[in-house]
């Protein structure tokens, strides 16, 4: 009689709590899983371990012959101003495209959560560049603002701006910052709206009723509250201008003029597809791989303090 109040009890919290499934046989999870876990082998695991190894190697350019060499490949790698150049590059494009992606898409959200007729259409337009390809979009950037038939490269000549991308290192590299960040605006917009969407409305309408304008209400109200939102795209916005504007460069730049936009993730496909030197193309990945961890660790250690989750 004493236990069957405590039983009771217990079953009554797990009713009202999260539910934990249990597979009775372990073979379902195991297939369940198994489409996944093969293609992270086929495509991560196995191609990052032979990249590891290839770091410590020097292969010949047709990869017939392999020498073990150590740690010489990254001492040449650090010992190189180029590589040094494309770090600083790579540094420079990744924060000015995070911060031109993160505050173009807060500014959509915000006008468009604000928007009484057709938010719908408009929401709908602002997603529309997701469905482009990388390489379509730098090619699309590339016409716009090439120097010679380009619209918006006419457009800013016709006010007394001598852009050139082709000549000016400066301007290429605000060609590919630009072009990335248009490709990737949406995605963050879509996290945003529906971060704008969860902020409850007595808070808002309370404000309101106090006499507190949009502009305050979003900055003193919604901006809190979404902070853990924009601190998760901070850290995916990083992990994209390392990694995923491969294509984007590729497309609009090559990593021109003189080498002044030619990325990390560029510079991995330049020295082991066009010059073959896979054992220093190895080693640019392995550091571009520790790069990554190191600013995201950064960024958790450093920014994710200042984020609010019981807001």
């Amino acid at each position: 009689m004493r236990r069957r109040p405590a039983r009771a009890a217990a079953e009554g919290g797990a009713e009202s709590g999260l539910k934990r499934a249990h597979f009775r046989d372990w073979h379902l999870p195991f297939w369940l899983l198994a489409p996944q876990l093969f293609i992270l082998l086929l495509f991560f695991f196995i191609p990052s371990i032979r990249a590891l190894i290839q770091a410590f190697q020097l292969t010949d350019p047709f990869g017939a012959t392999t020498q073990w060499v150590g740690f010489q490949n990254f001492t040449r790698l650090f010992g190189s101003g180029v590589y040094w150049s494309s770090v600083q590059v790579t540094l420079i494009f990744t924060l000015a495209q995070n911060l031109l992606t993160l505050s173009l898409a807060l500014l959509l959200a915000f006008a468009s959560n604000h928007i009484l007729r057709g938010r719908g259409a408009y929401r709908t337009i602002l997603l529309l560049p997701y469905a482009i390809a990388p390489a379509i979009a730098g090619i699309m950037l590339a016409f716009l603002f090439n120097p010679r038939v380009g619209p918006v490269a006419h457009m800013l000549q016709g006010i007394g701006f001598d852009w050139d991308p082709n000549r000016n290192a400066w301007h290429a590299l605000a060609l590919i910052v630009m072009a990335a960040s248009w490709k990737h605006i949406c995605y963050n917009y879509i996290f945003l709206v529906a971060a704008l969407l969860s902020v409850p409305h007595s808070l808002l309408e309370s404000a309101y009723l106090d006499g507190a304008g949009p502009i305050q209400r979003f900055l003193r109200i919604s901006l809190p509250m979404i902070a853990p939102t924009l601190f998760f795209l901070v850290v995916i916005n990083f992990v994209y201008g390392l990694f995923e504007t491969f294509a984007i460069v590729d497309a609009t730049t090559r990593g021109g003029p003189a080498g002044a936009t030619s990325i990390l993730v560029y510079k991995v496909y330049q020295d082991g597809f066009v010059t073959l030197d896979l054992g220093s193309s190895a080693a640019q990945s392995v550091v571009l791989m520790a790069l990554a961890l190191l600013l995201t660790f950064a960024q958790f250690r450093f920014i994710e303090r200042r984020v609010n989750y019981s807001v």
